[in-house]
């Protein structure tokens, strides 16, 4: 467990406003408003969470949390996280909906689009789970705005080399 301290992503927090004259967005700024959009399509009744990924300033996917297509949403059938107590950040397994991060992965796949070294944009830092793809997806670089402390997925991170970037909005 004392590695996992010891070999965490170093993460750069950009505060946005800070010492700018203009009203236009940086690059940035502009992806993570667009990724906050996607969010509010979230299905999920504890938490609404957008990504999109990006290449060359280009949108190439986007993705929010949400049941599977086709399969009642839970806000229909209920909670099973709610009904059972599971704490957030825990037994992601036990859960209807797919995170944010893995939608928009399974969008850009359904429809043939290559997002090797894409830069992926979250409200919210990913989990191990989520880590663990991103890292094989050939994603390089993460732009997120809140997010809770996981050590697993901070090291997987650094390890794998990703840049990880807090974005204060």
């Amino acid at each position: 467990m004392s590695s996992l301290k010891t070999k965490r992503a170093e993460e750069k927090v950009i505060h946005p406003k800070e010492g700018k004259s203009s009203a236009r967005p940086s690059w940035p700024e502009y992806f993570m408003a667009i990724t906050s959009l996607v969010a509010k399509r979230s299905t999920c009744l504890r938490r609404s969470v957008g990504a999109i990924l990006v290449k060359d300033k280009r949108i190439l996917a986007t993705g929010y949390n949400g049941a599977p297509a086709g399969l009642k949403h839970c806000e229909e059938v209920g909670c099973l996280r709610e009904n059972a107590s599971i704490p957030s950040g825990t037994r992601h397994e036990l859960c209807r909906g797919l995170h944010a991060e893995q939608n928009v992965i399974i969008q850009a796949a359904f429809h043939g689009i290559s997002i090797r070294g894409a830069t992926l944009y979250c409200t919210n830092k990913p989990c191990v789970i989520c880590s663990k793809m991103i890292i094989n997806a050939g994603i390089k670089k993460i732009y997120y705005e809140e997010g809770y402390d996981d050590p697993l997925s901070d090291q997987m991170f650094a390890e794998a080399g990703l840049e990880v970037t807090r974005l204060r909005t």
